[in-house]
């Protein structure tokens, strides 16, 4: 055999191991187009349904903010008429209660005037123009406190 023979024979082997190499990746992206075929497809009969479910929830949830609102702006037209009737009950009311307390609070002094006994005047100085009871305050009467001795 010759050399240009033995080259040939290297080159028809090394195509062929080429060759098989190739339709092995081959085989195996095949294998995995398949998977990726599979897969889309149960992905896509899933989320059809799901899709489907999520657009039911979006328009109940849409319904139910609807109803809140609604439900909230009976509340504000409530609020509205409650603080409309606390300020006609106060303005009917407040005045004359007052009014009615003022004068009992003054009947009661004037009946509690005339039942105590009534006390001598506090006797008073006159300095500079000025008058002064004699009596001490009552915060002032009594002992001496002693600061920080125990």
């Amino acid at each position: 055999m010759s050399g240009g023979e033995v080259a040939g024979i290297l080159v028809a082997v090394f195509w062929a191991i080429l060759v098989s190499f190739m339709a092995l990746v081959l085989v195996r992206l095949a294998q995995t187009l398949k998977a990726a075929t599979k897969l889309v497809a149960d992905v896509s009969e899933q989320a059809v349904p799901l899709l489907a479910d999520a657009s039911a929830t979006v328009r109940s949830a849409n319904t139910q903010l609807a109803r809140v609102d609604s439900i909230a702006a009976d509340v504000q037209e409530v609020t509205a008429n409650a603080s409309a009737l606390s300020s006609t009950v106060s303005s009917a009311f407040g005045g004359p209660l007052v009014k009615v307390a003022a004068f009992g609070y003054g009947v009661r002094r004037a009946i509690g005037r005339k039942a105590a006994p009534a006390e001598p005047a506090p006797r008073h100085s006159v300095f500079a123009g000025r008058t002064v009871d004699r009596k001490l305050p009552s915060a002032r009467r009594g002992s001496r406190r002693t600061r920080g001795k125990g």
